[in-house]
């Protein structure tokens, strides 16, 4: 059989296996694949899981998904239960491809089930375990800072406050800073978007964001139908946006065809950016997506529900008083959060309605983003070429000690 291209040669460059298992770990592995080939001169070749922004950013130097990325995004604790034959079978396929590819390093983005399962199954072999996007060991489960320690050989971090949970069990650590601080979420077009779509210029539009799985999806459409009933009482020419990604886009598009508002249904990063633009407050899973309104200056409104089963047993382990980094940055409520019992549309819409009207409260809670939007810079560098930095400097390491 002849050798795979991602086994090539060592005059390539080094081979970096990116394993990203959503769409916002994808975000992240697209930067670092554009960063490693901007540091590498073009001398790198990829292999891994993503989907089509990864898919564009590293095709030319050999990334090809092993399999297809939303495969792996499955939310919950019991919701996965379903899952769980497919999702070994991935394991084990993707196991025996980083085998077989030999890379120099594997990163694994975020998703910690798959990805802590990987380097489980992958810890002493060749390839230098990193992870991106440590786990929040300070919010519930602080055993799994010592449980990936004994596999990782790097943890790359988006907050400056997380490596002691780490490096007290001997993992080294490097914070980054969060990859969102360079996405570019606060230079949309809002007049070109209202334009493009119809909208007045001063026609109260609300960013409605429903999540990137099919679960959550299918949970928060139902509540999100009756918010937009009630504000449209009190604001009649309401106009909705929905940007949304491939993986639940049909699902999306199908339920909001019957919202009692005109509703826009866009894909793409861009758009998003145009829309976050454009809009006056926004409703939003939680999620990396409230990380994206910060730094956009969007105020916001917070919500999600689990599977009362998963909710039941994260309540009895979470050590926190807040789900949303929005919140817990500054460890005061910035953007209110309704979740599990309190997601009800008649919570939701008390809260959404000063937002939208009230001038003062809506500046009131932009300030507070700004304030945590500082935080989320890790230097002068852009986070995405400081991972690229550092995983490289463990390929520099390890062949000097090969």
């Amino acid at each position: 059989m002849a050798p795979d291209k991602a086994s090539e040669s060592s005059d390539h460059g080094p081979h970096i296996c990116i394993i990203a298992g959503e769409p916002s770990g994808e975000h992240m592995g697209a930067g670092l694949l554009t960063a490693l080939i901007e540091e590498t001169g073009g001398k790198v070749r990829f292999s891994g899981i993503g989907g089509v922004e990864m898919a564009k950013a590293g095709r030319s130097h050999g990334f090809e998904s092993f399999l297809p990325m939303e495969d792996l995004s499955i939310a919950g604790i019991f919701e996965i239960i379903p899952h769980i034959p497919r999702s070994f079978r991935h394991l084990n396929e993707t196991a025996r491809r980083i085998k077989k590819f030999k890379p120099d390093v594997v990163v694994t983005i975020d998703s910690s089930a798959f990805s802590f399962r990987l380097g489980k199954k992958l810890k002493g072999g060749s390839a230098t375990l990193v992870h991106y996007v440590a786990p929040a060991v300070w919010a519930w489960r602080p055993r799994r800072a010592k449980m990936i320690a004994r596999f990782l050989d790097h943890l790359l971090m988006i907050f400056p406050f997380e490596a002691p949970y780490f490096t007290k069990w001997g993992l080294a650590c490097t914070f980054i800073g969060h990859p969102i601080a360079e996405m570019d979420m606060d230079k949309g077009d809002g007049p070109g978007f209202r334009s493009t779509h119809g909208m007045g210029e001063s026609q109260p539009l609300l960013c409605v964001l429903p999540g990137s799985r099919q679960a959550e999806v299918k949970r928060l459409l139902p509540v999100f139908s009756d918010v937009l009933a009630r504000l449209k009482l009190d604001i009649p020419d309401l106009a909705v946006v929905v940007p949304t990604v491939a993986t639940v886009a049909d699902t999306v598009r199908a339920a909001t065809a019957s919202w009692p508002v005109p509703v826009t249904v866009t894909e793409g990063m861009g758009a998003k950016r145009d829309a976050f633009a454009a809009s006056h407050v926004a409703l939003a899973a939680s999620g990396t997506v409230t990380s994206e309104l910060t730094v956009a200056g969007v105020p916001m409104v917070i919500v999600y529900r689990l599977a009362w089963l998963s909710a039941l047993v994260i309540r009895l382990m979470i050590k926190i008083p807040y789900v949303s980094v929005v919140n817990l940055a500054l460890g005061r409520e910035i953007a209110p959060e309704f979740l599990q019992g309190k997601c009800r549309a008649d919570l939701i819409t008390g809260a959404l309605l000063p937002l939208m009207l009230d001038p003062d409260a809506r500046r009131n809670q932009i300030e507070g983003l700004v304030e945590v939007a500082e935080i989320f810079k890790g230097g002068d560098k852009p986070s995405s070429q400081q991972a690229a930095e550092v995983i490289l400097q463990l390929v520099a390491d390890k062949n000097g000690a090969d």
